[in-house]
């Protein structure tokens, strides 16, 4: 392991923004935060909007800066990548902004009933050969629905958001909507080529992986959704 990385992993342990829960912590048990999240991370009772698989943190911020009357948790896998937002938001003084450290596969363990408002997934694996495990999956979908508030019909509360270069993810994505008769809201397959992200301040933020994306020619889709509160996995 790199100095780099051994520098960072040490630097997000002084984060207060940043959550480590070790496996033991949330395997087939909760988090103390499970149900404390506006109280106890963030001192107040605001929507919380999490962003999974997100990186570096960079659409968190983006969300955040934009919506202090929110708070966003960034939730992935990889220290080095989430010490970089947790740094910012450090630095910056951002108190709507946290970041959990999880698989995203134990979410369960660290949300309650209810305590989630809006699920962005931005760039996520498409899982080319592992259907299952895709974020937007009915296997994950039905994991979403135990905390993300259901039933609203007006605004975005409740709203599940993919934002991807991977047509095979978009397309894949459309078909577990249908099969599952969840409520498509919005579905567009080039979001910089039909003019949808140029006038909306969240779709056009553009992260490091989505530029390295558009250079390459590849067209970003966009996808926004409510879940049928009667489908199980």
């Amino acid at each position: 392991m790199s100095k780099n990385k051994l520098f960072k992993f040490k630097e997000n342990e002084s984060f207060r923004c940043l959550v480590q829960p070790a496996t033991e912590e949330i395997f087939h048990k909760d988090h103390p935060l499970k149900g404390n999240w506006g109280e106890q991370m963030f001192g107040n009772n605001n929507p919380i909007v999490l962003e999974l698989g997100c990186g570096k943190g960079e659409y968190t911020i983006a969300l955040a800066e934009r919506h202090p009357e929110k708070n966003y948790i960034g939730v992935d896998i990889k220290g080095a990548r989430l010490w970089k937002g947790a740094k910012y938001a450090t630095e910056h003084n951002l108190p709507n902004v946290a970041f959990l450290r999880i698989r995203i596969e134990f979410i369960e363990s660290i949300f309650a009933k209810d305590e989630v408002s809006e699920i962005w997934v931005t760039f996520a694996d498409p899982q080319v050969h592992k259907p299952r495990k895709r974020l937007t999956s009915e296997v994950f979908l039905a994991r979403y629905k135990n905390f993300l508030k259901m039933g609203a019909q007006e605004g975005e509360t409740g709203t599940i958001h993919l934002k991807t270069d991977s047509q095979l993810l978009h397309e894949s994505t459309l078909e577990v909507i249908e099969a599952g008769k969840h409520r498509l809201l919005e579905a567009d397959n080039d979001i910089y080529g039909s003019g949808r992200a140029t006038d909306d301040e969240i779709l056009s933020v553009k992260t490091f992986y989505e530029q390295h994306f558009l250079a390459q020619g590849l067209p970003i889709t966009y996808l926004r959704f409510k879940l049928n509160p009667e489908t199980h996995a």
